[in-house]
């Protein structure tokens, strides 16, 4: 009887939950008392409604925009929820012309004895973070953020690039209860809509009918020196196509150990522009390639004519291969060179950023002067080398040929029938083992005529971690142990970029908490400087036996 009690109240939780009307502001203590979601029980957070609605207006003297409102409602259940609490929003700028954030409002609701409580998000926890010269990201930390809390936000995306609409996610790492996606765009504009994932998602086509407004004015010259201004409005009526997406219940989708990248399966659509058909005017077709957009990064300043310069390091690299005929070792020694000589930024981009030439003056720039300096090094020292471009696995894959496809790039050798790929900015990295943010299914190898291939970033062996243990246990119980464990690949990698950071103190008492409280006596590491050896890490500890507490 208690069981079946039980499912109905979870019935009923469910069923408000999908009649509920969400409206910013209006927060019901039911959502605040929820202690967990009703299907996923152990749900750190929960998504109660995200609603987009995306439409292709008219704005006089700056033409067709795209304004795509965004309003979220989240509930935290857990501390591990938190980071649920903040959100960010990357803009993208061309010259000056550049995407914007308006009307941006949020609130936090907690219940304070028996009471709804809000708290306002304030200009202290928005920020704004310049990424590269084409990318800007604004960020914000809601406030007074608990375990139970119910945080809501909403703004206006405003984007001046029709060609660049941002993909529609449909699946979170947490539950999602409602969601209503609306896209709406002028009869003018032909839009492909591109699926990916594997949950269902069924559109509702519609069309109905809006005004374009054009206001003009004119001035004419009257009697006695004065002039007269008119005023002029033309309203025209266009038909603008509907498309909506609602969904309800749709199941967390969470890391999986084995997956490289979760969100390349996390169900999604995008709207990709193919034609522009005002009227009066010859049909524009925006349907572009993966060839068209190859050979136009490649004949960018920013890429392609980095390669193209040496003056700033031929003297440098002339002296530090002299003596070396061999095209593997020049190779190694350019790539040693380009990680020593300079310094990664942190920033990505598939387009130098200062410019390869200041960045080496510098000691400092993004992935793609880095990347970019390498290759024409290479290449000037008779190595074959192109860079490759791809996507990092936050940035994912993308369904189909667009400039923002890539935002990274790093560079192939072709040695001795052999494809070996490099990145500078992975201090710690060996030949053909990248870093994981790299490691995102494919790249594009981008050849000197601007042609290009497509190649693995995946690593070709298995990275190893093997433990042999010695344990000898003496009569009172307590344990006396030898550890060893061999790293390879990018185990190895792991274990050099975490042991770099650390203290070492630090390190082992980690290293102690990590085998059940054991105390270390011995402990070394090798290799940890020679990159391409497996990593060595030996310890001898002691596991003392607590007595039993007699009654």
């Amino acid at each position: 009887m208690k069981q079946r009690i039980l499912c109905i109240l979870t019935l009923v939780c469910v069923t408000f939950s999908h009649a509920q009307e969400f409206k910013f502001g209006k927060i019901s203590k039911a959502e605040l008392e929820e202690k967990q979601h009703p299907l996923e029980a152990d749900a750190n957070a929960a998504m109660l409604y995200n609603k987009v609605h995306t439409d292709i207006r008219y704005i006089q003297r700056q033409g067709f925009l795209v304004e795509t409102t965004v309003y979220r409602r989240i509930k935290i259940y857990t501390k591990d929820g938190f980071d649920w609490a903040n959100h960010e929003v990357r803009m993208y700028r061309q010259n000056s012309t550049r995407e914007k954030i308006n009307g941006l409002k949020g609130y936090t609701y907690n219940l304070v004895d028996g009471k709804i409580k809000k708290t306002k998000l304030r200009s202290d926890g928005i920020f704004k973070e310049h990424v590269s010269d084409n990318i800007d990201v604004e960020k914000i930390t809601m406030p007074n953020i608990k375990e139970g809390s119910v945080i809501e936000y909403e703004y206006k995306f405003v984007s001046p690039f029709l060609g660049n609409i941002n993909e529609y996610n449909f699946q979170y790492s947490i539950p999602l209860n409602k969601i209503d996606v609306t896209f709406e765009a002028p009869v003018y504009h032909t839009f492909k809509k591109h699926y990916k994932g594997y949950y269902m998602l069924k559109p509702e086509e519609s069309a109905t009918g809006k005004q374009i407004v054009l206001r003009s004015k004119t001035r004419a010259e009257g009697g006695f020196s004065t002039t007269k201004t008119a005023f002029y409005e033309d309203k025209i009526d266009v038909e603008y196509n509907v498309t909506k997406f609602k969904l309800k219940n749709v199941p967390a989708l969470k890391e999986e150990k084995y997956v490289s990248n979760i969100s390349n399966y996390r169900s999604t659509v995008k709207f990709e522009l193919t034609q522009v058909a005002m009227p009066n005017e010859p049909v524009q077709y925006n349907a572009r390639s993966w060839d068209d957009i190859v050979r136009t990064i490649y004949r960018s300043e920013n890429f392609g004519e980095q390669l193209g310069k040496n003056s700033y390091f031929k003297d440098d690299i002339d002296a530090l291969i002299a003596d070396e005929s061999s095209m593997m070792k020049r190779a190694a020694k350019i790539y040693n060179y380009v990680q020593n000589k300079v310094k990664w930024n942190g920033n990505y981009g598939k387009y130098s950023d200062v410019g390869v030439k200041k960045a080496y003056k510098q000691k400092t720039g993004n992935v793609a002067d880095m990347n970019l300096m390498l290759t024409a090094m290479l290449r000037y020292a008779g190595v074959e080398a192109n860079p490759v471009l791809l996507s990092t696995r936050r940035h994912g894959i993308h369904m189909f040929p667009t400039l923002n496809g890539f935002n990274y790039v790093i560079t192939a050798i072709e040695i001795e029938g052999a494809v070996i790929l490099l990145d500078a900015t992975n201090y710690y990295g060996e030949p053909n083992i990248l870093p994981m943010r790299a490691l995102n299914w494919i790249g594009r190898l981008v050849r000197k005529d601007g042609s290009w291939t497509q190649i693995s970033l995946m690593p070709k062996k298995s990275a190893l971690e093997t433990t042999t243990m010695n344990i000898a246990l003496d009569d009172t119980g307590n344990i006396k142990g030898k550890q060893r464990t061999q790293f390879t690949s990018h185990n190895a990698l792991s274990f050099r970029n975490g042991y770099a950071r650390s203290d070492e103190e630090d390190y082992l008492e980690r290293l102690e908490n990590s085998i059940s409280d054991i105390e270390i006596e011995e402990y070394s590491v090798k290799n940890v400087p020679d990159i391409g050896k497996p990593i060595l890490e030996s310890v001898s500890y002691t596991h003392l036996t607590l007595p039993t507490k007699r009654i």
